[in-house]
């Protein structure tokens, strides 16, 4: 079974970048210089921010639902930059350098199913929870701090 990652659109944050320090923090977000690399995730990209670029750390909801189950968390995003368009089955770097940890999802956005997993296994671990009919999508997390990485469909 093939599966498609999504990046998340540039243009969803594109204003975000114009706002003051003071108004990035009202929208619960702060503006920073990445000190390590890996350590500043891009969700648009898909890969790790070099040392020394500036990227906005925001709180982002990725499950918008009415279930136990909503969740946000805070992401990485940089500036100016286009959104990552993973091939049918292609697992980004940031992503497959460090330990995961995969969350099925319903329709009804419940969680049916987890796993956590080295990232060099994400393909099999994707694989393995879509072999339930009732998961809709899979929601990819850096299992350390539990930030949000990306989502996974089938194809």
């Amino acid at each position: 079974m093939t599966f498609q990652i999504h990046a998340l659109p540039a243009g969803d944050f594109a204003p975000l970048f114009d706002l003051s320090d003071q108004e990035l923090r009202a929208h619960r977000a702060r503006r920073v210089t990445v000190d390590a690399c890996p350590g500043s995730p891009c969700l648009v990209t898909l890969t790790d921010t070099p040392v020394g670029e500036t990227v906005l750390l925001l709180n982002h909801t990725h499950l918008d639902t009415a279930s136990p189950f909503h969740s946000s968390h805070a992401i990485f995003v940089r500036q100016g930059q286009p959104q990552a368009q993973p091939a049918p089955g292609e697992v980004p770097e940031a992503f497959r350098s460090r330990q995961m940890s995969l969350r099925a999802i319903d329709d009804e956005g419940m969680m049916i199913d987890a796993i956590a997993l080295p990232g060099t296994d994400i393909a099999n671990g994707i694989a393995a929870l879509f072999q339930n009919p009732d998961a809709v999508e899979v929601h990819i997390h850096f299992a350390g701090p539990g930030c949000f990485g990306a989502r996974a469909t089938r194809v």
